[in-house]
């Protein structure tokens, strides 16, 4: 495989690791570890420009959250106890390990709109519970919410694209930009009859205005590679249409087989897929802008397989 590194970067560095609830939680440090392991042994670390985490101040925070949300968020930090809801513990200097994924996902639309880099990817990432005004689902802040909104306001993009295949609908990214025609959104995830947190409707496209600009591709339990390919052709026909200046994925490992708290049954071939789709719309549409966040996943197996053929794919010509 050619040598990519002027082409693709990746996030890395234990300043992102500290993104976890404890050793006893779904979304532990087990997460990182797994990738990195896995990414350094296959030799992809050799392959692509590694980038470190940054820290995110908060008037970029607060581009996509509310003032009094984040003020909550840095109060409970500091006390280091309770919950937001009852999957998002909250723990000691959470408020400053989040704005860390916030600041690194940043600082990858950075360096992709200042063509540094053509193709990124931030392992942990995708935090796309959290709403404007909320903590959930593991999620304290919401970077892709964040990053569509530094591209609108800081960089003038009119058309963002987000991507999501992570088995949980991305619910806090959808409802904060339903309205919004010049967000793009290509959900693929489990129906929200059986898994948190219980929407993503294939009626949900868009309110007003922004109607016909969402796709919801809600997928029934035991869904396979075969299924998923069959969704994502619809998926990917929209997004040739709709054109982006700038694609954002968010690749939860959660919709591989084997995975414990989903029913979806993708192998990693399903990442494969969407990465090269994407690539492609990217470099006719975007000038090859595209980020990639690692999203959820809670088998190392799984998270192993599915982050490693992202980067791969990101590398291919």
């Amino acid at each position: 495989m050619k040598n990519q590194r002027a082409n693709v970067a990746v996030y890395v560095g234990e300043r992102l690791a500290d993104y976890h609830f404890g050793p006893d939680h779904p979304f532990g440090p087990y997460r990182y570890k797994a990738f990195m392991e896995a990414f350094t042994a296959s030799g992809l670390a050799d392959l692509v420009a590694r980038e470190h985490a940054y820290t995110a101040p908060e008037a970029d925070i607060l581009l996509f959250h509310h003032q009094a949300f984040i003020d909550e968020v840095k109060r409970r930090s500091e006390q280091g106890s309770g919950a937001f809801d009852g999957d998002t513990p909250v723990f000691k200097d959470a408020w400053l390990v989040a704005s860390t994924v916030v600041g690194t996902v940043i600082r990858a639309v950075d360096d992709l709109m200042d063509r540094r880099y053509r193709r990124a990817f931030v392992p942990i990432a995708g935090l796309h519970h959290a709403g404007r005004g909320a903590a959930a689902g593991f999620c304290l802040l919401n970077d892709c919410g964040i990053a569509i909104e530094i591209l609108k306001q800081r960089y003038g993009i009119r058309r963002v694209a987000y991507v999501d295949i992570d088995a949980h609908h991305g619910d806090g990214v959808y409802y904060a930009f339903e309205f919004d025609p010049d967000v793009i959104i290509a959900d693929i995830h489990e129906d929200g009859r059986y898994l948190y947190p219980g929407s993503g409707d294939a009626e949900e496209t868009g309110r007003a205005g922004a109607e016909g600009t969402k796709l919801n591709i809600p997928m029934p339990r035991r869904a396979n590679d075969d299924d998923f390919a069959e969704a994502w052709s619809r998926a990917e026909a929209f997004l040739w249409r709709m054109e982006p200046e700038f694609i954002i994925l968010q690749c939860g490992a959660d919709c591989l087989a084997g995975d414990p708290l989903t029913h979806l049954a993708f192998s990693d071939q399903a990442h494969r897929r969407a990465v090269r789709g994407l690539r492609a719309i990217a470099d006719e549409h975007a000038s090859g802008r595209l980020l990639v966040t690692g999203g959820g996943g809670y088998n190392a197996d799984n998270i192993a397989a599915a982050w490693c053929a992202v980067v791969e794919t990101l590398l291919e010509e």
